[in-house]
C-alpha cells in the first residue's frame, strides 16, 4: 500500500496549455485554499512535455491524456469531475466549463475538510501536514439543473463552491456560468407571448373563453385555435432569435393565475383527455416542433401547476419539451411518499411516463410569514431522493427571494445544494453538520429546538403558506413555544463569548420572537389555563419594539437585516410595529 502524498510536497500547481479562464479560476482556488490550510505557497504554473512527480494538474488536455492515459475521458459530461492519483501526482479535472471548478470544490471539501457554510462563514481546517490517500473518483450530479432558490444561496462564488448551476446565482462565465433560461422568464408566459393589451381587441378568439365570453385579464390563451398557434410559434422563435445563444430554455407556459378556455374544442379536448393540461402540452408540443427546426439544443418548457398539474392519457411531450411539475399543493412536513401526498405521488409517477425530461419545481419557504417556524427541515432529503428515483432531471428549490432574515435560509439553502448534488447523502448528518459548523455550541440546543416543533407538528399538513389565514396551528401553541423559548436562551447563553455565532443564533432566534409576536394574545390566555410560567418581562408593545430593532439588524453585516415578513409583504417598519401591537395578521400581506 503507497503511503499517503503530503500536499505540502507537491511542486506546483499546473494548468494544461491553453486552458479556459473557468479552469484558470479551478487552479487559483485551489492554490488559495491549499495555503489556508498548510500554509504553503502553491504557484501555478504551466504544463510542459514534462510534469514533476510530485504535482497538481488542474484540467482535461494533453498533460492529463499523457500522465493519466487510463482516464477513458472522451465521454465526460459537462459537470462530471475526476479526482484521480498516480503515483505522486494529482489529477483534478472535469467536463467543461463546470467540471473542473467542480472537481476542486469536491476536493476541498471532500479530502480536506473544508466548508462554504454561506458567503459570511467558511470552515478552514489548518493542517500543515495534510496528506491524501490513493483517489479515483469519477462523479456527475445527481440532478442537471440546480437551483436552491433561497437568497443566501445567490452569491455566485459560493454557488459556484456549492456546485449550484441555477440562473438565479448568475454566476459568470470565469466560474463556469450557470443554465440559462431565456430572459422572457422561467414560467408564466402566456401574457409575454400574446399581451393582451396588443391583441385582445383585434383578436379576442385567441384568449380564454371562460363563463360564456372571452376575457383579457386573469385568464389564459384558447390553445386549440389554429391562429393563435401559429402566432405564438412565431412569437417565441422571434424572442429565441434576439435572446443570448448561450440560452438552454424558454418557457411557453400558463399565467400564475386559473381561466383555462372552455371553448367547445379546448373543453373536448380536456375531457377526452382527463386533464387541461391536455391542450397546454399539444399547445407546446406544436411550438416545440417549431423551435426544434430552427434552435434544436433548446428545451421548450411549460408547467404542471394547479389546475394543469394532473398529466393528459394520451398526449406526449416532445423531446425537446420540460415539463416542470409543480409540489404547490402538498403537505411539506412530510416525504412526498406520505399518504398525504397521494396525488402528487400518482401525478410524478404518471409525467414520467409522458415526458422525458421532466423538471420539479419545489417549495420549500412559508410565503405567508418567512419567519415563522417551518418545520420541513427533515423531508427536504427524502423529497430529493423521491424526485430523483422518479426520474427528475432538475430541481427548482423555491425559497425565500427577497431578503435575508427568513427562518433557516443558510441552512436550508447549503443543505438543498449538498442534497441537489448527490440525494443520498445522510441528510441529518449534514443538517448536524451545519448546524455544528454555522452555530458553534449551540448545535446541540438548535438541534432538539428542531426535534421539539417537528414532532409537535405531527398529524398537521403544512402548506408554503402556512398560517396565512389562522395561526391556530400545533406547533404554534404555548406547550412548544416556551420550551423553544428555554431552548434558544440556552443557545445564546452557550455562544455569549463567541461574537460570530452569537450573531448567528440572535438572527436565527429571531424566528421564535416572530411567533411570539403574532400569537401574543393567544399564548398569554394558554398560559393562564395552564398554569404556566409566562417568559416574558416585557409588555406586548415592548416586546414587539425589541423584535423590530433587531429585525434592522447590524449595518455592517447585511445578513443580518430583514427588508421583508411575507411575500409581496411590507418591510419591518414602526408603522408594522403599531399593527403588531394591534393585530397579528398585519404582519403578512
Amino acid at each position: 500500500m503507497k503511503p499517503p502524498i503530503q500536499l505540502r510536497k507537491m511542486e506546483g500547481i499546473f494548468l494544461n496549455p491553453g486552458a479556459p479562464p473557468y479552469e484558470r479560476r479551478a487552479a487559483s482556488e485551489l492554490a488559495r485554499y491549499l495555503k489556508k490550510i498548510t500554509g504553503k505557497k502553491f504557484s501555478v504554473k504551466r504544463a510542459g512535455g514534462k510534469l514533476p512527480e510530485r504535482a497538481i494538474l488542474i484540467g482535461w488536455g494533453p498533460a492529463a491524456e499523457k500522465f493519466f492515459p487510463e482516464i477513458p475521458a472522451s465521454d465526460l459530461g459537462s459537470e462530471e469531475i475526476i479526482i484521480q492519483t498516480s503515483g505522486g501526482r494529482l489529477l483534478v479535472a472535469g467536463g467543461r466549463p463546470r467540471g473542473t471548478l467542480y472537481a476542486v470544490s469536491r476536493f476541498l471539501q471532500d479530502f480536506c475538510g473544508v466548508r462554504w457554510w454561506t458567503s459570511w462563514a467558511e470552515k478552514v481546517p489548518r493542517n500543515s501536514g495534510l496528506a491524501i490517500p490513493k483517489i479515483r473518483v469519477r462523479a456527475k450530479p445527481a440532478f442537471e439543473m440546480r437551483d436552491p432558490y433561497w437568497f443566501p444561496a445567490f452569491d455566485p462564488l459560493w454557488a459556484m463552491r456549492n456546485l449550484s448551476n441555477g440562473m438565479n446565482s448568475r454566476i459568470p462565465e470565469d466560474m463556469g456560468g450557470h443554465v440559462i433560461p431565456h430572459p422572457i422568464g422561467c414560467a408564466h408566459t402566456f401574457r409575454i407571448l400574446v399581451p393582451p393589451g396588443e391583441h385582445f381587441e383585434k383578436h379576442p378568439e385567441w384568449f380564454s373563453l371562460v363563463q360564456g365570453e372571452r376575457r383579457s385579464q386573469r385568464a389564459q390563451l384558447c390553445l386549440t385555435h389554429p391562429g393563435l398557434r401559429q402566432f405564438a410559434a412565431e412569437r417565441t422563435l422571434e424572442f429565441l432569435r434576439q435572446g443570448p445563444r448561450e440560452c438552454r430554455t424558454i418557457s411557453v407556459s400558463p399565467n400564475d393565475w386559473f381561466g383555462a378556455c372552455e371553448c367547445e374544442n379546448c373543453r373536448a379536448f380536456d375531457q377526452a383527455e382527463g386533464s387541461p393540461a391536455g391542450t397546454l402540452l399539444d399547445f407546446v408540443n406544436f411550438v416545440a416542433e417549431k423551435v426544434e427546426k430552427e434552435f434544436p439544443h433548446i428545451l421548450v418548457d411549460t408547467l404542471a401547476y394547479r389546475y394543469t398539474r394532473k398529466p393528459p392519457k394520451t398526449v406526449r411531450a416532445r423531446p425537446n419539451v420540460m415539463v416542470k411539475l409543480c409540489s404547490f399543493e402538498c403537505n411539506f412536513r412530510e416525504p412526498l411518499d406520505h399518504p398525504s401526498n397521494a396525488s402528487f405521488a400518482e401525478h410524478i409517477q404518471a409525467w414520467s411516463k409522458v415526458c422525458s425530461k421532466l423538471f420539479v419545481w419545489d417549495y420549500t419557504p412559508n410565503f405567508a410569514h418567512f419567519l415563522l417556524p417551518h418545520p420541513n427541515w427533515f423531508t427536504l432529503g427524502p423529497n430529493l431522493r423521491f424526485f430523483k428515483s422518479h426520474g427528475v432531471m432538475g430541481m427548482f428549490e423555491q425559497g425565500v427571494q427577497e431578503c435575508h432574515g427568513a427562518e433557516m435560509g443558510e441552512l436550508k439553502a447549503w443543505l438543498l445544494a449538498r442534497l441537489l448534488w448527490n440525494p443520498f447523502q445522510d441528510d441529518r448528518a449534514l443538517i448536524k453538520e451545519f448546524l455544528e459548523g454555522y452555530y458553534g455550541p449551540a448545535a446541540p440546543l438548535i438541534m432538539s429546538y428542531f426535534e421539539l416543533i417537528y414532532k409537535a407538528s405531527e398529524g398537521y399538513s403544512l402548506t408554503c403558506f402556512n398560517g396565512y389565514d389562522n395561526l391556530d396551528v400545533p406547533f404554534l401553541h404555548f406547550k412548544y413555544l416556551s420550551q423553544a423559548e428555554h431552548l434558544w436562551r440556552e443557545a445564546e447563553k452557550s455562544v455569549k463569548r463567541k461574537a460570530d455565532f452569537l450573531r448567528r443564533v440572535r438572527v436565527a432566534r429571531r424566528s421564535i420572537g416572530y411567533a411570539w409576536l403574532l400569537r401574543w394574545d393567544a399564548l398569554e390566555k394558554e398560559c393562564r389555563e395552564t398554569e404556566g410560567g409566562w417568559p416574558h418581562p416585557e409588555s406586548k408593545a415592548e416586546y414587539a419594539a425589541k423584535w423590530l430593532k433587531q429585525t434592522a439588524g447590524e449595518k455592517r453585516f447585511a445578513w443580518t437585516q430583514v427588508s421583508r415578513t411575507a411575500e409581496g409583504g411590507p418591510t419591518p417598519t414602526p408603522e408594522l410595529f403599531v399593527a403588531a401591537v394591534n393585530e397579528g395578521k398585519a404582519l403578512t400581506w
